[in-house]
């Protein structure tokens, strides 16, 4: 592929330009080791690196072109300077050029919020292949260009790779795309270049305060997302959550909502729920599905929402709902042949922890709830104790455990823990940092009618441990401990 410079920088905001516009470029590209003869390098401030330190080498290389926030000491002739505003922003619009504006020939869909993402994007994903369209889907879990699945390394990819993908579905004949967007990817401008046909709002508790700081720079890192969407999109907020009018009060999208509790564009209610599904009412509606617990009947009323705001008949995407199921690792079931049951589920913020807890007690009965949990290392360490003593509340017995301890040590993880916890908690609560003795102590003390709760990890199948990534996964663990029990 190759295009004309002068043709790529149309899009930007440029401040000046040192050299020769009316080139050829055979590459856009962000990682310095991958410019080369007539490449474009735009150099991007990271969070650990500032990549402007590598323009000289990039230079070197036979680059022909490189965007960058500030003008090098040293310019060399044969190469031309563009110096913009936001180097980030300008790669969002540079790789949309590259990629021939992908996300304008196809109906892109993106979902937002602290819980939920996954399972919404998935879900209309699925959904629309199910009313026969071709689609694709950019998440946490997955992938997927048509039917062709990949492994995701990030929430929302960066901008090359995220144009990339959006490429290959117009290609291969998608005409819908749903993709769950990060506060991360708004504040580092992944998003920008793209056309949203519309955004999904699920709702906003603390969480990546590691990386914002405050909760008031995670809202607007979110916001951001329903600013800048065009006249043309739909803006589809949880009426229940207080952030969700904030979301959309300077958006120029139409703005609908989906709601439990309020009159809403798309009102839901729960008529019973069980371990195994529930029935739920929408939009005056009866309908069996194969989700348990409220907040996936919020997540099913955003996906039965945007299908209708997409253009799809309410009453197709209303049996559909009825034919979709779990996402892996999310609420996902496992019959014990003992007689108990196990849930794995990804809850990894206090808010999603209380969410699935509520559940398993409102669909357990008499039957004891027995939660396995832990916190990640290097992030928010403010939501140890808070998600500790939220599980400790709701159930019978906590084992408290590693998730992904990453650099730090995981006993000083479960001490923060366990400084969340109250006295009269601690009776019920076990500390065991080996995450795989921890679930086989958690279902050696489940009895018939009692539920197994593994929370945190859901769908991955690694454990990082001291920078390495280590296979793990709780759904192997838990079917290793039910053979054992069978014999």
């Amino acid at each position: 592929m190759a295009k004309d410079l002068k043709a790529l920088l149309a899009p930007l905001k440029i401040k000046q330009i040192h050299g020769d516009t009316d080139k050829v470029i055979t590459d856009v590209v962000c990682d310095s080791r991958k410019a080369g003869r007539d490449t474009l390098y735009v150099a991007v401030r990271g969070a650990l690196v500032d990549a402007h330190k590598f323009i000289p080498e990039v230079v070197a290389s036979g680059a022909a072109a490189v965007v960058c926030e500030q003008m090098p000491q040293q310019l060399s002739d044969d190469v031309t300077y563009v110096e913009v505003e936001n180097s980030s922003e300008a790669l969002g619009e540079l790789a949309s050029e590259w990629f021939d504006r992908p996300s304008e020939h196809l109906k892109l869909v993106g979902v937002t919020g602290t819980n939920g993402k996954t399972t919404v994007a998935t879900l209309l994903y699925e959904m629309t292949r199910l009313l026969g369209y071709k689609a694709g889907l950019l998440s946490t879990v997955q992938n997927i260009v048509d039917q062709r699945v990949m492994e995701a390394k990030q929430t929302t990819p960066d901008h090359l790779t995220l144009n990339r993908l959006l490429r290959e579905m117009v290609d291969c004949g998608c005409e819908y795309a749903f993709m769950e967007v990060s506060s991360h990817a708004c504040v580092q401008r992944r998003i920008d270049g793209l056309k949203f046909s519309g955004a999904i709002f699920t709702n906003l508790t603390r969480d990546h305060l590691d990386f914002h700081g405050t909760v008031d720079n995670y809202i607007a890192a979110k916001k951001m997302f329903f600013d800048a969407l065009p006249q043309d999109a739909f803006a589809l907020i949880n009426a229940d959550d207080k952030v969700g009018s904030v979301m959309v009060q300077n958006t120029r999208a139409k703005t609908y909502t989906y709601s439990l509790r309020s009159l809403a564009d798309f009102r839901g209610k729960v008529i019973e729920e069980r371990i195994d599904g529930t029935t739920v009412e929408i939009n005056r509606h009866e309908v069996e599905v194969l989700f348990t617990g409220r907040f996936n009947v919020y997540n099913l009323l955003s996906v039965y929402g945007a299908a209708v705001l997409l253009g799809f008949a309410p009453e197709e995407v209303l049996v559909k709902t009825s034919l979709l199921v779990p996402v892996s690792g999310r609420f996902q079931t496992f019959r014990s042949p003992l007689g108990y049951t196990a849930v794995v589920d990804y809850a990894h913020t206090p808010d999603a922890l209380v969410n699935v807890l509520d559940t398993l007690r409102e669909v357990s009965g008499e039957g004891h709830v027995i939660t396995v949990c832990g916190c990640g290392g290097n992030r928010d360490k403010g939501k140890r104790p808070i998600m500790a003593h939220e599980a400790a509340m709701r159930s019978d017995q906590l084992i408290l455990t590693s998730d992904n301890p990453r650099d730090e040590d995981p006993a000083a993880i479960l001490l923060d823990m366990e400084s969340g916890l109250e006295r009269g908690e601690l009776s019920r609560v076990l500390k065991i940092a080996d995450r795989r003795e921890a679930i086989r102590t958690a279902c050696r003390l489940a009895r018939k009618g009692d539920v197994v709760l593994v929370a945190g990890k859901g769908h991955e199948t690694y454990q990082e441990i001291k920078g390495v990534k280590h296979h793990f996964d709780d759904r192997e663990v838990l079917a290793q401990v039910f053979a054992e029990e069978e014999k």
